[in-house]
């Protein structure tokens, strides 16, 4: 198992201290505890910055680097960083250079020479666009050398699903990964990807970010490559996520949900209150004009508002428990009448003169029953909706 976790606190506009902890425990192996602590400065400016870097820690010793990025050309920039470790071996320095280029505008280029420590040269084409993320590295090292592809599509739904799977081959053998990750709260995200490997084995890593914080869970199941370890890493996170979602998370979501609603509730009631008032006071100075457009609209059997209400509607029988919360607006939508026509733009209606929001936080309707020629007509729309009347759609069919 691998816990760790890092603060930052920024000192000045350009300075930030950094402290940072991991926990390791192995098999036949005592929990090892580093705790490491950084202070990070530097000015930034169009053509490139530096940033200043110190550690320290108990499985490390002193560690100093020195970061410097600078712009080449407008698609064309280059980041050294020279650290310094001291530890039980001695002295051990390392230097990475990184020259990056835009291809275009979702595709980056990257060169990259490492030495010192894993000394390696590395080349990448990253792909990254709304719906999908492309990798693919090669690299030729000590002691490392491999290829790799991996691919991430991303799901535009309100969880913010994605699905990845990678394929890594190189003089260390071949691994194969795939997962997926979910946002399961405002705040945090949960991930689990399966990594199946020759000789490394079948392993499960979950990870779960909350804020600014990442708790990373290696679980290494097998040494060797066995279908039965395979099935229990794929189907057994996703059996624990779906119970838990449906149990534990989806209730608990809808209770926070509630409960902040309630909490918007009380304190906007006395603003709903005067909201009401206001709008109760200008439906009484509106009776005397909606008097004359409704006689003139009468005499040329034009469009007359017979019931209006304007809030939420409870119609589907899972939300029978909910209250309807609906004002009456006939008369403000009468006023709004002009030449038989009614006209309403892409906004809330709660603006609208007579009009006030009686359930604030939550969805809202308008519905509309008016005559037209003579002849009932019927149309609800969402509270942002544009609505035009009157339609040949809204009519009532009443034959038979």
């Amino acid at each position: 198992m691998h816990i760790s976790q890092s603060i930052e606190a920024p000192l000045t506009a350009t300075d930030t201290a950094i402290l940072s902890g991991n926990l390791r425990m192995r098999r036949w192996e005592r929990c090892r505890l580093n705790v490491i602590a950084l202070v990070r400065g530097g000015g930034v400016c169009q053509e490139g910055w530096g940033e200043l870097e110190f550690g320290a820690g108990d499985l490390q010793g002193p560690l100093f680097g020195l970061k410097v990025f600078r712009n080449l050309t407008q698609r064309c920039f280059i980041t050294t960083n020279f650290a310094l470790q001291f530890s039980s071996h001695g002295m051990r320095p390392g230097l990475t250079t990184v020259l990056a280029r835009h291809l275009d505008k979702n595709t980056m280029g990257y060169l990259q020479w490492r030495w010192g420590i894993q000394s390696a040269m590395n080349t990448s084409v990253v792909r990254d666009t709304k719906t999908s993320h492309f990798t693919m590295a090669f690299q030729l090292g000590i002691p490392h050398s491999f290829m790799m592809v991996s691919y991430q599509h991303k799901f535009q739904d309100d969880e913010q699903t994605r699905v990845k799977g990678s394929l890594k081959a190189g003089f260390f053998g071949t691994i194969v990964e795939y997962g997926a990750e979910r946002k399961i709260s405002r705040h945090s995200i949960l991930g689990a990807t399966v990594s199946v490997g020759v000789p490394q084995g079948v392993s499960l890593k979950i990870k779960l970010n909350r804020a600014s914080q990442t708790y990373f869970f290696p679980i290494h199941l097998t040494d060797q490559l066995l279908p039965s370890a395979v099935f229990y890493a794929t189907a057994g996170p996703l059996v624990v996520y779906f119970a838990m979602h449906r149990l534990i998370i989806k209730p608990y979501l809808r209770a926070q949900k509630e409960k902040e609603l309630e909490k918007q509730q009380e304190n906007t009631a006395s603003d709903i209150q005067q909201k009401k008032q206001e709008a109760e006071a200008a439906v009484q100075l509106m009776q005397e004009s909606v008097r004359r457009i409704i006689e003139t609209e009468e005499a040329k059997m034009g469009l007359i508002v017979v019931n209006a209400w304007y809030g939420k509607f409870v119609n589907d029988q899972s939300r029978r428990n909910e209250k309807v919360k609906v004002i009456d607006v006939t008369v403000p939508l009468q006023c709004l009448v002009k030449d038989s026509k009614l006209i309403l733009t892409e906004a809330s209606k709660a603006g609208l003169p007579g009009f006030y929001d009686p359930c604030v936080g939550e969805e809202k309707s308008l519905k509309v029953l008016y005559q037209f020629r003579g002849v009932l007509h019927q149309v609800m729309s969402a509270d942002n909706e544009a609505l035009r009347i009157p339609k040949q759609s809204h009519r009532i069919d009443t034959d038979g």
